[in-house]
């Protein structure tokens, strides 16, 4: 079958002005507004930018195919990252999460790193797609503007070097989200697991049009209202590898969820490393700055 583009609904509940707060480092950054929803096979939200005044989210290619990609594209039609072009903070504690994997799906979506514009894509191994062993329960993706440096060892937690990949989230809230959906989250508690030597950070967070977003502020708020949920997380991360015949991943400090203040200062660290790649002051290597 011939390689298809068609855009995609997002629903997204990113709600700011242009004149709202900066995000941490960078002036690489979308300020995405309303949402347009038609019943139209082509939809697009809107954005009011200092660059790009809108963006349409696009599938290129058939899903579950080694050529699919999600692409993010103004409103000229122009290709932009989203790992690079949208904004990290909305001020006041919020952040912005794209979503690559929905919960209780299974397909190892993720942003590629190497490739222009940096779409998501399905994750290929020895040439095949890759698939987790069982659904996902949480709604997974990256914070935009982080990287992990793979230059930089964590002292806090075992000397581990960053995977030099964006921050991960896992977003607790009820609602199954869409590949490419942009939501505003505020960041909970986060974990710090270990796979195979790298340091690959989980911050655990929530969409703040979720019913519970409310009540939760904190790694305390979380067992309260979603009563063994981070325990659950960190199993699930722990051993979806061990059907494959790979040893479980650790995790460091007291094998715990730390607080939000702490996953605060991880989104901090990591931004800072970005800005440092984006600007060349740190080797890219295969990664897109574009």
């Amino acid at each position: 079958m011939a390689a298809t583009t068609r855009a995609i609904t997002i629903a997204s509940n990113s709600t700011y002005s242009l004149l709202g707060k900066k995000p941490f480092l960078g002036a690489r950054s979308l300020r995405l507004n309303n949402l347009k929803v038609s019943s139209r096979t082509t939809r697009s939200f809107t954005c009011k930018a200092i660059y790009y005044p809108e963006v349409t989210v696009k599938e290129d290619g058939q899903p579950q195919t080694l050529d699919y990609r999600v692409f993010f594209h103004d409103k000229s039609g122009k290709k932009v990252s989203p790992w690079h072009d949208i904004p990290l903070q909305l001020g006041d504690g919020v952040f912005n999460f794209i979503v690559e994997i929905p919960k209780e799906s299974s397909a190892k979506m993720e942003v590629a790193t190497d490739e222009p514009f940096t779409p998501i894509k399905q994750d290929i191994k020895k040439g095949k797609l890759r698939f987790y062993p069982y659904n996902i329960h949480w709604n997974y993706g990256l914070l935009p503007q982080t990287w992990e440096d793979p230059s930089l060892a964590n002292h806090e937690v075992e000397g581990a070097f960053g995977d030099n990949d964006p921050v991960d989230v896992v977003e607790i809230g009820e609602s199954q989200r869409k590949i490419g959906e942009v939501l505003k989250v505020k960041p909970l508690a986060a974990l710090a697991m270990i796979d195979e030597g790298e340091l690959d950070w989980k911050i655990v967070a929530i969409s703040l049009d979720d019913p519970k977003a409310s009540l939760v502020n904190d790694v305390d708020d979380v067992e309260k209202h979603f009563p063994g949920t981070l325990t659950a997380i960190r199993d699930w991360f722990r051993d979806y590898k061990i059907p494959d015949g790979k040893p479980a991943n650790r995790f460091g400090l007291g094998n715990q969820a730390v607080n939000k203040d702490y996953a605060l200062k991880v989104i901090t660290e990591t931004n800072e490393s970005w800005s440092k790649l984006v600007k060349r002051s740190i080797p890219s290597g295969e990664l897109s700055l574009v």
